[in-house]
C-alpha cells in the first residue's frame, strides 16, 4: 500500500524548496544586477543636502561682512516695496473701502464714522497726530486702531492719503 499523505508531502516539500532556491536565486540576480549600474549622481538630492547643511546664520563684522550685508539689506528692501498693498495706490477713497470701511463704517472698535460729530474729540489734536496714530496704531479711551488699519503692507503715503480722505469726507 501507498500512503497517500507521504507522497503529497514529499512532493510538497519539494515544491516548497525549489520555490525558496528561486526566490533565492532571483534575489542574489537583482543584488548583482544592482551593484553592477554605474551610479550617477542625484544633483538634485545632493544640492538638497548641501541646503540643509547650510549654517542658519551668519556674524557680519568689520569690512569682511559689510558687502554681504549691504546685499542682505538691499534684499530686505526689494522684498520689503515688493509687497505694497493695493499696487501703491494713494487714491484715498480706494483704500477707505477696500480696508478702512470694515471698521469706519460700522463703528467696531470705537471706529469713528464718517461723520462730523464722532470727530469732534479727534480733529483737534490735528492732521500730523491722526496720521501718526493710523500709521502707529493707538489705544485710546474711545476705541483701537490697529497700526497701518491692520494692513501691514501700507506704506505711509497710503496710510496718509487715506486719513486726508476720511477728514475731507465727512458728512
Amino acid at each position: 500500500m501507498v500512503n497517500h499523505d507521504l507522497v503529497f508531502l514529499k512532493r510538497f516539500s519539494t515544491i516548497i524548496a525549489a520555490l525558496m532556491l528561486l526566490t533565492i536565486v532571483l534575489i542574489l540576480g537583482a543584488r548583482a544586477l544592482y551593484l553592477s549600474a554605474p551610479k550617477e549622481p542625484n544633483t538634485l538630492a545632493e544640492q538638497r543636502t548641501a541646503e540643509r547643511l547650510q549654517p542658519v546664520g551668519a556674524v557680519y563684522a568689520g569690512e569682511t561682512g559689510a558687502a554681504a550685508m549691504a546685499a542682505a539689506a538691499e534684499a530686505a528692501a526689494k522684498a520689503a516695496a515688493s509687497m505694497v498693498a493695493y499696487d501703491g495706490s494713494l487714491d484715498g477713497g480706494f483704500i477707505y473701502n477696500q480696508l478702512c470701511g470694515a471698521c469706519h463704517t460700522s463703528g467696531a472698535a470705537g471706529a469713528p464714522k464718517l461723520e462730523q460729530a464722532a470727530w469732534a474729540t479727534r480733529l483737534p489734536q490735528g492732521v500730523d497726530i491722526l496720521i501718526k496714530h493710523a500709521i502707529e496704531g493707538y489705544q485710546g479711551s474711545a476705541g483701537i486702531m490697529p497700526a497701518r488699519g491692520g494692513n501691514p503692507a501700507l506704506s505711509d503715503a497710503q496710510v496718509e492719503a487715506s486719513v486726508r480722505w476720511m477728514i475731507d469726507n465727512l458728512k
